[in-house]
């Protein structure tokens, strides 16, 4: 026998016998080890409360449970049917839910055609022609033959081959199953987030708008002062130049809105020229109380860590299935059935026909493609391990930074917000002045002007608070449930 013919006999051997010693499975651990439990998600203890910004301070309900559906909360029956459009007409999430029913059907049928014996029937009608024996009768012979079987076959799966092959597979499709779920929940937020931020960009088009018009009149007052005499040329420039620049940003701006519809309608399943009226921020209701779940929660809610961990399981079936196919492979076949050279013979006794037979094959040199087939698996294996510790890490930054957006989003719609109650008291206070002639009407624009940024910040930060409120509850999760076919299938195999 060859050296390399004796190593490879003697490596699957000593595999054998070191798996048989150890009592360890043919594969690593399917489930990952237990991810870290951080005492916070962020640097700094979550608050129980935000602070207080237009009347509404959020309460943070530390150890809730996610939400389904959490869009519900901002009270908006338009924006719940929106939502709803969306999950049922997306043609993207549709394509995923239909790779999903492939995947379950594939696995069924990669279970009926593994782990239970096949029985086919089989019937054949020739006519064939064979050389006779010299001198003994005619040289050739035509014949017809006619002839019909059962078949059965059967493949022992003594070390896991194929259970582990379907193990993996349903893992897969476990896998696809949490992504399904991630792409509705990423779905809704989107929606979600669309309609808030073009309901944004057509109130701060709106108030830019008013905002140019402001600038003109300054500039033709200002003009008309230079003319007068009673304003220098630097003046004029400058107000010009505001005027042109409060101009210039508008048809971003609006452009920015008209694609955020577009966006938006997109989301819904629908043409871009079929989209929806804007809704306006003061229609949606801020949600008070927002649910924020314990880390070890959160990893059973968030779709993405699930799909990691079953990828895991995946990685480590397969491992199961390369250290299976290393050891001996016992198949059983048999047939029984009829044959005749005539049709009026094929049932009688004297055409019965069977067989009968075990084969076995026992791998003893392939140039090494199995033992790296198996360190390739176990390399995979670690490498899914890595990802999910990143998938969980991913998973505590998310939230951490939604947290920390919200708590900051609060007080800056708090400072906007005074900002902007206290420019429309001066604007109130200087046009009624104005009005008695105690002021000139210059200085009316200019307070009003002040009054309209204002306004702007407050919108701005008023629509950041919404979608990071949106995203907050996209990255608690939501507990959607997964589909049993695939996790039924995997119970049935370790049984």
């Amino acid at each position: 026998m060859k050296p390399g013919i004796i190593m490879s006999s003697t490596r699957i051997t000593l595999l054998a016998a070191a798996l048989a010693l150890t009592g360890c499975a043919f594969a690593p651990p399917a489930k990952p080890p237990a991810p870290p439990s951080p005492l916070h998600y962020a640097v700094e203890p979550t608050p129980a409360d935000s602070a207080k910004a237009d009347g509404v301070a959020q309460h943070f309900s530390l150890g809730a449970r996610a939400v389904p559906a959490w869009w519900r909360m901002y009270n908006n029956d338009t924006l719940n049917a929106w939502v709803g459009e969306g999950l049922r007409n997306n043609p993207s999430l549709t394509a995923t839910q239909h790779t999903l029913q492939a995947a379950h059907q594939l696995l069924r049928a990669q279970v009926g055609a593994n782990m239970l014996p096949t029985l086919d029937a089989q019937s054949q009608v020739s006519r064939q022609r064979a050389i006779g024996f010299p001198g003994l009768g005619p040289p050739t012979n035509l014949y017809d033959v006619y002839a019909g079987q059962f078949a059965l076959s059967y493949n022992f799966d003594l070390f896991g081959a194929t259970r582990h092959g379907i193990e993996q597979t349903a893992a897969q499709v476990d896998q696809q199953s949490y992504e399904f779920d991630a792409a509705k929940r990423a779905l809704a937020a989107n929606i979600v987030i669309a309609a808030i931020n073009a309901a944004s960009l057509a109130e701060q088009l709106d108030t830019s708008e008013r905002l140019s018009v402001l600038a003109h009149r300054q500039a033709d007052l200002t003009e008309h002062a230079y003319q007068l005499g009673a304003a220098s040329h630097d003046d004029f420039l400058s107000v010009q130049q505001q005027a042109a620049s409060i101009d210039t940003s508008i048809p971003g701006l609006r452009a920015q809105a008209l694609r955020a519809r577009h966006a938006l309608a997109v989301l819904m399943g629908r043409t871009p020229d079929q989209a929806p009226s804007n809704l306006r921020l003061a229609d949606l209701q801020l949600p008070t109380d927002v649910p924020v779940s314990v880390p070890s929660e959160l990893l059973q809610q968030r779709p993405d860590v699930l799909a990691a961990e079953a990828a895991v399981h995946a990685a480590s079936a397969q491992v199961g299935v390369a250290t299976a196919n290393l050891f001996p492979h016992i198949s059983l076949s048999a047939s029984i059935g009829t044959a005749a050279f005539n049709p009026s013979n094929v049932f009688t006794a004297a055409g019965s026909i069977w067989s009968a037979g075990v084969g076995l094959t026992q791998p003893i040199f392939h140039g090494g493609a199995l033992m790296a087939q198996r360190k390739a698996a176990i390399a995979d294996y670690n490498a899914a391990l890595a990802h999910y510790q990143q998938a969980v890490l991913n998973a505590f930054q998310n939230v951490a930074d939604t947290l920390t957006a919200l708590d900051q989003d609060a007080l800056a719609l708090q400072a906007a917000s005074s900002e902007a109650a206290v420019a429309e008291q001066s604007f109130n206070d200087t046009d009624a002045r104005y009005r008695l002639g105690a002021v000139s009407y210059p200085e009316t624009v200019l307070s009003e002007q002040h009054l309209q940024n204002a306004r702007l910040a407050q919108i701005q930060a008023r629509a950041a608070r919404m979608t990071d409120t949106a995203a907050l509850f996209q990255a608690m999760g939501t507990p959607f449930p997964i589909s049993e076919s695939s996790s039924s299938s995997i119970r049935a195999i370790r049984r």
